[in-house]
């Protein structure tokens, strides 16, 4: 049985063509996870009820991007010394990342002294806390890590409630 290396030749072109092919349900895309972080503080737990991550991007000025969320009440004093977790992550534009808002859920807590408060959290429920980005989405895997303030992150009123008012920087 005599082997045609010209047939062989054929295939192989074939296979590398296919394998080379582009996925247009990807193409112009990237994906994004989006992590939490936190600086320590004098609290015993700080707990945040994140439901959803929504994106703004350059290119579009009144469409919001919402990534898949993973929505929990998360105790921001467990991501601590280089500790974080990812909270969504998805598809998303090759473009310019202007803003990213976390809309929360109305289980929002402060435990001090063994005691453990509601946390306030003025408009973040409708609106979301807002954090101003100016990231350019690379063609890889990209990571926007949120370093959650919580020491500087609540205030205490003078009728001993506690209110969110959030310090979120970014770490590239």
């Amino acid at each position: 049985m005599k082997k045609n290396p010209l047939l062989l030749l054929i295939c192989i072109l074939l296979f590398v063509a296919w394998a080379c092919e582009k996925d247009d349900s990807t193409s112009g895309k990237t994906v994004l996870n989006v992590r939490l972080t936190d600086g320590p503080g004098d609290y015993q737990q700080v707990n945040v009820d994140i439901q959803e991550v929504r994106l703004k991007m350059a290119d579009d000025t009144s469409q919001w991007l919402s990534l898949a969320t993973n929505a929990g009440i998360y105790n921001l004093l467990d991501f601590q010394n280089g500790v974080d977790t990812i909270i969504a992550t998805g598809p998303v534009p090759l473009d310019v990342l202007k803003e990213v808002r976390l809309i929360l859920g109305p289980e929002n807590s402060v435990m001090v002294d063994s005691t453990l408060y509601d946390l306030e959290t003025p408009s973040a429920e409708q609106s979301g806390l807002k954090i101003k980005i100016d990231k350019s989405l690379g063609l890889v895997l990209d990571s926007l890590t949120l370093d959650f303030d919580a020491e500087k992150s609540i205030v205490k009123t003078g009728n001993g409630k506690f209110i969110l008012k959030p310090v979120i920087k970014v770490v590239d």
